[in-house]
Order: structure tokens, then sequence, then C-alpha cells
């Protein structure tokens, strides 16, 4: 079990590889669906155990602590905070990136299936490129150490009306299938 693996997964789950990065992040005016907490496992591509422990940070923000093998795996820790909306027919999160990537916001999707798993979604990086080529989205294309990525500055309202057209219902990747720790 190799603490780079853990980074590697955490990495490609909030970055997927090419970052799509957003000025504006999600403001705390929601709240999570409560079945969002707790913990939550699945096998990565190494066959090594991850999971993620999710709990409430404050008024309507979170944080999800991610780790592999065991709690006590103190090397393998990584904490990410965020919040959360719901828009449209889909649940979004944002958290914030380091400054080494920008310092800005990364937004996912995440859904919780009747089979009681949590999925979490990236977006396409190339889709969101070519939307900034067509003008849908306003931005910039960044450079980054695994190829072009997107500097989002449309407003949140905009970037959310795009991501709930149905017609773009593909600019999500599915990057994660996490079931109930325990389970």
């Amino acid at each position: 079990m190799k603490v780079w693996r853990v980074l590697v997964a955490l990495s490609f789950l909030l970055l997927s590889g090419c970052l799509v990065s957003f000025k504006d992040p999600i403001p705390p005016n929601e709240a999570a669906p409560i079945p969002l907490l707790g913990e939550w496992t699945r096998t990565d591509e190494w066959g090594d155990q991850l999971f993620l422990d999710i709990t409430r940070a404050g008024t309507n923000q979170y944080k999800a602590l991610a780790y592999v093998g065991s709690p006590e795996n103190l090397k393998s820790h990584e904490e990410y905070g965020f919040t959360v909306a719901h828009h449209g027919r889909r649940w979004y999160l944002s958290a914030g990136l380091p400054k080494v990537l920008g310092g800005n916001f990364a937004i996912a999707g995440f859904e919780l299936t009747k089979d009681g798993e949590l999925v979490l979604y990236n977006l396409d990086v190339d889709r969101i490129l070519q939307e900034l080529e067509a003008g849908g989205l306003q931005g910039e294309v960044v450079d980054t150490p695994h190829g072009d990525g997107a500097l989002i500055n449309s407003s949140l309202e905009q970037v959310l009306a795009y991501l709930d057209d149905p017609a773009n219902s593909d600019v999500f990747v599915e990057v994660a299938r996490y079931q109930r720790a325990g389970e």
C-alpha cells in the first residue's frame, strides 16, 4: 500500500487529471442530504481499500477525510472541505484547490443511488474546453502538468445552468463509486 497511490487516486477523484477550475465556489447556502454523511469505502485500481469519512464542518459546510486501509494510517490522510448545492436534477459539490493548483475551486457532481452507493462525477475537460471555444462559458485555457485545463470565470448561475442542461449531460464522467463502509 503506497501513499502515492492515494494521492494519485484522490487527484483523479477531485481533479480528473486535467483540471477544470472555477473562480466562484458554491456558497454554503444548502445542506447536504443526510445519507451523504458517514463512512464510505471502495477498492481502487491497485486493490487498496479507500475510505471517505464525510462529516459536518460547520453550517452547510462539510469535510471528507480520505485514507487508505484504516484511520490509523495517518500518512495517507487527506482532508477536503466542501459545500454542496442541489440544482435542477443534480447534486454538486465545490472544493477549494491548493495554491499549487491555482487556489480556485473544483466542482464535481455526486449521486446517492437507490442501491446505497455514492457515485462521484468529474467534469470532462475536453467538453469544457469545447464550450469555452464555442463561447457558452467564459474563461481561459491553462497549462497543467497533465495537459490543457480550464479556468472558468462565468458566474456560478451560468455554470449551473450549463451543467443542468440535459443537452450537456455527457459533460460528467464517473470517477468513483463508493459503498457504505461495513456493508
